[in-house]
């Protein structure tokens, strides 16, 4: 096995993981920060799989990912704190 191979399956358990904790999560911050690791490890897959593929256009799924995440938790920090959306 490739080393890439490795670290994209260590990349997938950890996905995994992280799944279960927006699941099973005891608080809204806690699924909000698994969300937010989520998001980088589903960056990180890509990364590893457009190095392995050699396409690039892998990579820009991985950035409409993180902009879609990061926009997410904003909207989610806002609501929680009680704000309107377009305050």
């Amino acid at each position: 096995m490739d080393l890439l191979e490795i670290l994209l399956y260590i990349q997938i358990a950890l996905s995994a993981s992280c799944l279960f904790r927006i699941i099973r999560g005891p608080s809204i911050a806690d699924r909000m920060v698994a969300m937010d690791i989520f998001g980088v490890l589903v960056v990180g897959i890509c990364a590893i799989l457009s190095i392995i593929t050699e396409r690039g256009f892998i990579l820009d799924i991985g950035i409409a990912w993180i902009i879609l995440s990061f926009i997410g938790t904003l909207t989610l920090a806002k609501y929680l704190s009680g704000k309107k959306l377009n305050e």
